[in-house]
């Protein structure tokens, strides 16, 4: 299908208000081991992916379990649908217990061809408005993919790095974290649907997740410093029950890479771009 089909679905655009929860937010610190933050704390980092989610109800999913398509993006049936990764700008932190708004955009679709065959390409923007200002302002790589066996290996070098530490999430946390995003997916908790359906070898960490790691350990390892830019791209899956890591080293001027990996190779890369705690 070409580009001009799904030309129509660029601009279309929806707006979702969230009170921001206390209780949600003690949630997604118990799914990660982390202290919650109080009402009115600064919500931490890439927590806002629990937020914003509207509860489509069962008869209006998908096989997949995400909400039908033809809602808000566009219908592409017979493809897999992947979050590819996004970029992040933080302006300034959205707070914990506050009424906050999403605005949310098509800005593009594009489809293309790859080694596994077709793949429509769409990119959302979202805004964070709080207190009538923008607080972060981010946009998304949606990736609809034709049925094909998963990349499980990347033989891309992975450099030298400043930290690493090493992360095992279970099937308890990974459906603890589709449950505090809302996220039905089934390829994170259904093992015969993510194995005999889409064919991976077990349940997948979520890409979001594995992101939230990243950006953690960042900022354990750098506690002078605030993030200002993320970027990541996924770039194959890892699967539950098995170990991997995540860790960084500094790039030119006030950037970080950033990396997941195992032994297959990386995951997921990042970069990020901080200023300082002053």
């Amino acid at each position: 299908m070409s580009n001009e089909s799904w030309s129509h679905w660029e601009g279309k655009s929806e707006v979702y208000q969230d009170p921001l929860s206390v209780s949600l937010t003690q949630r997604i610190a118990a799914t990660f081991g982390e202290r919650s933050p109080a009402a009115g704390d600064p919500l931490p980092p890439l927590w806002h992916w629990a937020f914003f989610q509207e509860p489509v109800s069962a008869e209006h999913l998908g096989e997949d379990g995400h909400p039908a398509r033809g809602r808000f993006l566009p219908p592409v049936d017979g493809r897999n649908r992947m979050w590819a990764g996004g970029r992040l700008d933080f302006k300034r932190p959205l707070r914990v217990g506050v009424d906050a708004t999403r605005h949310s955009t098509i800005t593009a679709i594009e489809e293309k061809q790859g080694k596994t065959g077709a793949l429509l390409f769409v990119t959302v923007r979202h805004e964070y408005i709080q207190d009538n200002q923008l607080c972060l302002r981010e946009e998304q790589d949606i990736v609809y993919r034709e049925p094909s066996p998963p990349k499980l290996e990347s033989a891309m070098p992975l450099p030298m790095l400043e930290w690493s530490e090493t992360h095992c999430p279970s099937s308890v946390m990974l459906f603890r974290y589709s449950a505090v995003t809302f996220n039905g997916h089934r390829i994170h908790y259904d093992y015969p649907y993510a194995t005999e359906q889409e064919g991976y070898p077990g349940l997948v960490v979520h890409g979001p997740l594995i992101a939230t790691l990243l950006v953690h350990s960042f900022l354990q390892n750098n506690p002078d410093l605030i993030p200002s830019r993320f970027a990541f791209r996924g770039l194959r899956p890892l699967i539950a029950g098995g170990e991997f890591q995540v860790g960084g080293h500094r790039r030119e001027g006030n950037k970080y890479a950033l990396w997941a990996f195992d032994s297959r190779g990386p995951a997921q890369q990042a970069e990020i771009e901080y200023k300082e705690n002053t």
